[in-house]
C-alpha cells in the first residue's frame, strides 16, 4: 500500500482518503489505479466506502505526468490510455458495498466525476465544483460518463461548454450531490449517515444500492419485477427479520 492514500477499516466500514493536500488531492494515474485496485479488492468484504480528501479539497483532478505521450499516437492508442479512468468509475458504480463521498472544498475534473460517481455524497456550503476540461481543450466526455445517469443532459452540457464553478447549491439542484451540511458540521453528519447506514440489516443497504444501480437500464415493466424480487427475497432474510 502506497502513502498515496490513508486506509483505514473501522466497524466494517473503508475509510479512504486521499493524501496528497499539498496539490489539493490531484490523482496521478497510478493514484487511479490503486484506488480501482481498492474498490475492486474490498468491496465484497465490507459493508460502506467513504471517500475524502486530506486538507481543505477533496480533489482538483489528475495530476500533471512527467514524460511526454509518443507523438501522434493512434486513435486506438489513444483511447486505451485513459481505460484506468473509466475503470474506476465503474468499479465505483458496481460496487456491492455504497460509497459515500465527503467533498469539503474543491472538486473538479476527475475530483468532481468521483464525488459524482458515489452512491452519497455529501458537501460542505464551501465546496466549489467545477469541469473545467473544455476550457483547456480536453475533451471532457470522461468526467460526462461518471455523470450521465445523474446530471439532466442540460445542466450537464452547459457546465461541460462554460467550465464554470458552481455553487454545491447549484450541484445539488442539478442531481450531482445529495446534500449540503455546514462546513463546520460536514464530519458530524458524515458520521451521524455512517452510524445510521451500519445500524441497519446489511441485506437491505446492498439491495438500495443493487436496484438504483441496475433499474434504471431496463424497461419498467423488467424493473418493477426486479424490485419484486429483491424485496421478498431481502424482505425474507433472518437479518431483517432481527430487524423487525
Amino acid at each position: 500500500m502506497s502513502d498515496d492514500f490513508i486506509i483505514e477499516l473501522k466497524d466494517d466500514v473503508l475509510h479512504i482518503t486521499i493524501n496528497h493536500p499539498e496539490r489539493g488531492n490531484a490523482m496521478s494515474d497510478p493514484m487511479i489505479n490503486e484506488l480501482g485496485d481498492i474498490v475492486e479488492r474490498e468491496h465484497e468484504k465490507v459493508r460502506l466506502f467513504v471517500l475524502r480528501g486530506a486538507g481543505e479539497d477533496f480533489c482538483v483532478g489528475r495530476a500533471s505526468m512527467k514524460g511526454a505521450r509518443p507523438a501522434a499516437p493512434e486513435a486506438y492508442d489513444v483511447r486505451t490510455m485513459s481505460d484506468h479512468v473509466f475503470r474506476c468509475y465503474g468499479l465505483l458504480r458496481r460496487s456491492s458495498a455504497p460509497v459515500i463521498a465527503v467533498v469539503q472544498g474543491k472538486a473538479a475534473g476527475f475530483g468532481y466525476a468521483l464525488a459524482a460517481a458515489a452512491d452519497i455524497t455529501l458537501a460542505s456550503d464551501q465546496a466549489v465544483f467545477s469541469i473545467p476540461e473544455f476550457g483547456h481543450n480536453i475533451m471532457p466526455t470522461m468526467v460526462m460518463s461518471s455523470m450521465i445517469d445523474r446530471v439532466p443532459l442540460k445542466a450537464l452540457m452547459y457546465n461541460v461548454w462554460t467550465s464554470q464553478e458552481i455553487t454545491p447549491e447549484r450541484a445539488l439542484a442539478i442531481g450531482s450531490i445529495s446534500d449540503i451540511v455546514p462546513h463546520a458540521e460536514l464530519d458530524t453528519r458524515v458520521d451521524a449517515l455512517i452510524e445510521r447506514l451500519v445500524g441497519k440489516p446489511k441485506p437491505a443497504v446492498l439491495a438500495v444500492k443493487e436496484y438504483g444501480v441496475n433499474a434504471q437500464a431496463i424497461d419498467m415493466s423488467k424493473a418493477v419485477n426486479f424490485a419484486r424480487s429483491l424485496h421478498a427475497m431481502v424482505n425474507s432474510s433472518s437479518q431483517m427479520k432481527r430487524g423487525h
